[in-house]
This record gives C-alpha cells, structure tokens and sequence, in this order.
C-alpha cells in the first residue's frame, strides 16, 4: 500500500506541474470533507476546476481515465458543492477536469488532461 500512496502522491505533484505550466493556479491540494476528497482545486481564468488525478505505472490494468466511473464523477460534483459551500472563494463557473498520470518506474510520465468532464 505505501508503493500505492507514493505513486499516487507523485501523480499529483506532475499532475499539479502540469497544470501550473498550463497557468493555472493551485487553490488547493487534498481537500477532505466527510464525502470524500478533493485531489486538485485549481482556477483557470474564471473557472474553479476541481480535478481528479489517476495515476498508474502502466496501462496494463486499463487507461487511468477508465478508472473514473460514473460514480467517480457523481461524487466529484457533490464535492465541489461541498468545497464551495465550505469556502469563501468567488465561484463564478465550476469545470471538473481528470489528469492522468502513466508513470513508469524507469521512464518519464505520459500527462493527459481532459477538461470538462462533467
């Protein structure tokens, strides 16, 4: 398990990278509440995106997009009511976006990013 975690924490950081280069701004990381968590909320213009990262070493199990269900997606939605209820941030448009992240052990990472996923 603690291979999983460092993994994932890596995925978030090149996610995280990835998306500075992009100019976005990073509002936050980790954000927990009793639903659930919150991996990436980030601003893009005037869009509060709040961004699901999946990451992987390889693709032999599946795409890390494919492991985004249904549900995946209808908590992200009542997460970012939940961020935005819990904070004080000017919300104008809400965007949930997904990163993957295929990062094998001896190789540089693959990025993809899909906005809009909702």
């Amino acid at each position: 398990m603690a291979h999983n975690a460092e993994l994932g924490r890596r995925g978030e950081q090149l996610a995280v990278e990835h998306l500075e280069a992009r100019g976005m701004q990073v509002l936050e990381r980790n954000w927990r509440c009793r639903i659930g968590e919150i991996d990436i909320v980030a601003r893009d213009g005037r869009d509060t995106v709040f961004v699901e990262v999946k990451t992987r070493t390889s693709a032999d199990y599946g795409h890390p997009f494919e492991a985004i269900t249904p549900l995946k997606l209808a908590r992200m939605r009542r997460l970012a009511i939940a961020w935005c209820e819990a904070t004080d941030a000017a919300v104008s448009r809400i965007r949930i976006d997904a990163v993957a992240v295929l990062a094998p052990t001896e190789a540089p990472a693959l990025i993809e990013h899909l906005e809009g996923i909702n």
